[in-house]
């Protein structure tokens, strides 16, 4: 058995997951589903999607669409509540220095463009399709191999111009001292399906729907806004499948 919430783990969240998820355990248990103890938080992720005995977890919409769909039970999308999302939806910022005085995605064509990786649904394959819509490419990358990380290039000039999602922004300007140094030029349309929450094709995906969507309810007022986790929504398999890859 495993299960795996690492898309927005960092040490200021992990008691919050923890209690997460042992709430959502418990509701396994009364479905009648097994799940351990605690999380593989640092696990390569793939062997994790992939595992027959995976309980639970938390993709990218990328590997989702090119490598997942068939061979995982799609469960349900995290709400996150960001403003101007419809239910269930997130969207990638554009982050540079804030004192850059550059002010058009435009001025940054041939800049450095650090990117976490390329099966990166907010950290590339969004901003290269909106470049792209721009006329932009983003001919010269670097990879930092995190979104945190990304962010950190940019502030320290290692990079010019990255791309976060939404919900990675939220905590980088809660914790992260760097994000002073940074402002958002620009952001992608509010459209595309948050992280979906996964399950082996050995598990019946409603019932841990199910166990998910109470663990949620029973979060303390503190934990849900610490995890900025509101709520799970059912978004299809075809709204994933629809997002273009760059």
């Amino acid at each position: 058995m495993i299960a795996s919430l690492p898309m927005y783990d960092r040490p200021e969240l992990a008691a919050a997951h923890r209690r997460f998820w042992d709430l959502v355990r418990r509701g396994l248990h009364r479905h009648g589903i097994d799940a351990p103890q605690a999380l593989s938080q640092r696990d390569d992720l793939m062997a994790v999607w992939s595992d027959p005995a995976m309980v639970l977890a938390q993709t990218c919409g990328m590997p989702y669409r090119k490598l997942l769909h068939g061979k995982v039970n799609l469960v349900g999308t995290p709400d996150y509540r960001l403003k101007g999302c419809p239910e269930g939806h997130y969207y990638s910022v554009f982050v540079v220095r804030k004192d850059d005085p550059r002010t058009t995605l435009q001025d940054y064509a041939a800049a450095t463009f650090a990117f976490n990786e390329e099966n990166s649904q907010s950290g590339f394959a969004a901003p290269l399709n909106h470049g792209a819509a721009a006329g932009v490419t983003f001919p010269k990358r670097i990879q930092s191999f995190g979104h945190a990380l990304s962010a950190q290039m940019v502030a320290s000039g290692k990079a010019d111009i990255a791309a976060l999602d939404a919900v990675t922004w939220r905590l980088i300007k809660r914790y992260d001292a760097f994000a002073n140094d940074l402002r958002v030029l620009k952001i992608t349309a509010p459209t595309t399906p948050v992280l979906p929450f996964i399950t082996s094709t050995h598990h019946n995906p409603e019932l841990v729907f199910d166990a998910v969507e109470q663990g949620i309810d029973q979060l303390s007022d503190t934990d849900r806004a610490t995890l900025g986790l509101f709520g799970i929504v059912r978004i299809p398999a075809s709204e994933y499948l629809a997002v273009p890859n760059p």
